[in-house]
């Protein structure tokens, strides 16, 4: 099944939960968005067994503080700009932790910072830490954060000629990789298959996506179960920059 919506779909999904006494915008993509900016005991009925997606409007100055999560989960900085723990992370950066793995904090600079936080399941909510090392299951963190990766200018993105591959995250064993297509006009893809790890989020990053018919503007982001064919699409008339996130295999 293929779950997610277009930019404009996602502005109409969008709540407002505090995070350390400041508000942040959530527009919901995939799945059901947290309904608070951390854990609350028995926030597992809630779980309705889909992928969660949802792209996160931190305001400038705000910090998230160091927590862990129990799911696999990459964050992709879209907009504004900031710092992921010590390490400057402007648009486009990308993050990945696996389930029980701390990190941050997360700072917004001036402009805040914007960024995609996507899980292939649900999640109950942000453990902060230290108050909940208690809960911390050690034994198989794991982090990487590549920061600033450089996105075409459109008018230098409509002039391509040829299509490019580059590696954002070069493939681990168990499957987590992530790549960045930048596509010509027009042109088509195949991207990697998702059979290959546990799913996997694809994020417009410039340009336009068409598929099946429907364009796909920036900031779109759908998710690709495992056992999905690979994603076939289309560069919109302007190309298209298109990141794709594999997680690892259960």
């Amino acid at each position: 099944m293929l779950y997610g919506r277009s930019t404009a779909e996602a502005e109409a999904h969008s709540r407002i939960v505090e995070v350390n006494g400041r508000d942040y915008l959530l527009n919901g993509y995939v799945g059901a968005s947290p309904v608070r900016g951390y854990y609350k005991e028995g926030n597992e009925v809630n779980d309705n067994g889909e992928p969660q997606g949802f792209l996160v409007h931190q305001p400038p100055g705000a910090i998230t503080l160091p927590h862990f999560h129990e799911t696999n989960q990459f964050q992709v900085v879209v907009g504004g700009g900031g710092r992921f723990g010590k390490q400057a992370s402007p648009p486009l950066s990308v993050q990945y932790a696996n389930a029980h793995t701390p990190y941050g904090p997360i700072t917004g600079g001036d402009d805040g910072i914007t960024y995609f936080t996507l899980r292939a399941r649900w999640d109950p909510g942000a453990k902060y830490m230290p108050a909940s090392r208690d809960r911390l299951i050690k034994g198989n963190q794991r982090q990487r954060l590549v920061g600033g990766i450089p996105v075409t200018a459109p008018a230098a993105m409509a002039a391509r000629t040829r299509a490019e591959v580059e590696t954002v995250m070069d493939p681990e064993p168990d499957g987590l990789a992530a790549w960045l297509h930048r596509l010509p006009p027009d042109f088509e893809i195949t991207a990697a298959d998702p059979a290959g790890g546990g799913g996997q989020y694809i994020v417009v990053a410039g340009g336009e996506m068409v598929l099946d018919g429907a364009a796909y503007p920036e900031r779109s982001c759908l998710f690709l179960t495992a056992d999905e064919a690979a994603l076939h699409a289309h560069a919109g008339a302007g190309g298209l920059e298109l990141l794709v996130m594999q997680f690892p295999r259960p």
